[in-house]
């Protein structure tokens, strides 16, 4: 006789089961304490968070001030001013463990009263968000590292979501001296007049039919230079092929094209066509067959490729890859011409 299927209620942890599923992560505890008798009560997941084996230390308020880092304890209450006003606060704060590591922690809670006003308990918990810290710092980094180079070159790097344009980064408003206000009304306003049909025309071509955008306006800057600046946008697609975001180069037309980063690289790359591999084996002097060969490609892979075939993405990176070991440059020319070189 087969059992039963189980019912969705048999199928829910409960409080217990699911706090400790959670805490098994490393990466929160909880504590409560009860004001009258003193008593204080950790979970394991909080010893864990310390640097603690569980149940190895008699829990108190004043043994988790004295992990916290010296530079952050002054901001935490006292156990003196919990008990007493009934105050805890929401705070970040760095932990030192017994081994000597730091972990950045957060800390929520709250404080029970009873009928009359007075403090009577408080319970709350920890959570290590010591890698979303060091994250965020790295990223603040590379934004104050990118704004000295803009600062320096002029040059920048940034990513747009949808054309038309909702939003511009800071060093476009920088460069230009121009509210955003005044750029979503017109985003070629910066381009000098004489200029300005032209580029607006042709870039929105390349844009609504989702090609690279490399153009060279003369444009107006913030303190009333006019210079010819480079504008190159690539469409970036997920694995659907659809564009979701736009990358742009923005700088003067006297300073060389970065490094692509390997998502710019792959976006670049699938605006090699057949006659651009057909150049790239010519100059090598390869066959077909050498080209299958060297990539790891089949023939008639290769060949579907130069012919034109879509839906072949992998493969057009694996065959330029090949291309690109064998001494073959893809450039990016004036107008998002692709030329072709040896190294």
């Amino acid at each position: 006789m087969m059992n039963p299927p189980p019912s969705a209620a048999s199928l829910v942890f409960s409080s217990r089961e699911f706090l400790r599923l959670v805490e098994s992560y490393g990466l929160t505890g909880n504590w409560g304490w009860t004001f009258a008798t003193n008593l204080q009560v950790w979970s394991p997941g909080l010893y864990r968070l310390l640097g603690l084996e569980p149940d190895s230390v008699r829990p108190s308020y004043a043994l988790l001030l004295s992990r916290v880092h010296p530079e952050d304890r002054q901001r935490l209450e006292t156990g003196g001013r919990v008990m007493r006003d009934g105050i805890l606060g929401n705070h970040s704060f760095r932990v030192i463990r017994p081994d000597g590591s730091e972990r950045m922690l957060q800390s929520r809670g709250e404080v029970s009263f009873s009928p009359d006003g007075r403090p009577r308990a408080a319970a709350g918990f920890l959570l290590d968000v010591t890698e979303q810290e060091r994250l965020a710092r790295a990223q603040a980094a590379e934004k104050r590292r990118r704004w000295a180079l803009f600062q320096q070159t002029r040059c920048y790097v940034s990513s747009t979501l949808c054309y038309p344009f909702t939003d511009f980064s800071a060093e476009y408003l920088a460069l230009t001296g121009l509210p955003k206000a005044a750029l979503l009304e017109e985003p070629t306003r910066p381009v000098v007049a004489d200029e300005r049909q032209h580029w607006r025309s042709y870039g929105r071509e390349l844009y609504l039919s989702e090609q690279i955008v490399h153009v060279t306006p003369r444009i107006t800057l913030a303190g009333g230079e006019r210079a010819r600046f480079r504008f190159v946008m690539v469409p970036m697609r997920n694995a659907l092929g659809s564009v979701e975001s736009w990358t742009n180069f923005i700088g003067p037309v006297d300073r060389p094209l970065p490094p692509p980063s390997d998502d710019l690289r792959r976006s670049l790359e699938e605006r090699v066509t057949g006659h651009h591999m057909r150049a790239a084996r010519a100059l090598l002097d390869w066959s077909m067959t050498d080209l299958a060969t060297v990539s790891g490609l089949s023939f008639s892979t290769i060949r579907r490729l130069e012919d034109g075939a879509e839906g072949a993405e992998r493969s057009r990176h694996a065959a330029v890859a090949a291309l690109r070991a064998a001494g073959i440059r893809f450039s990016l020319m004036d107008g998002a011409t692709i030329a072709v070189a040896v190294a």
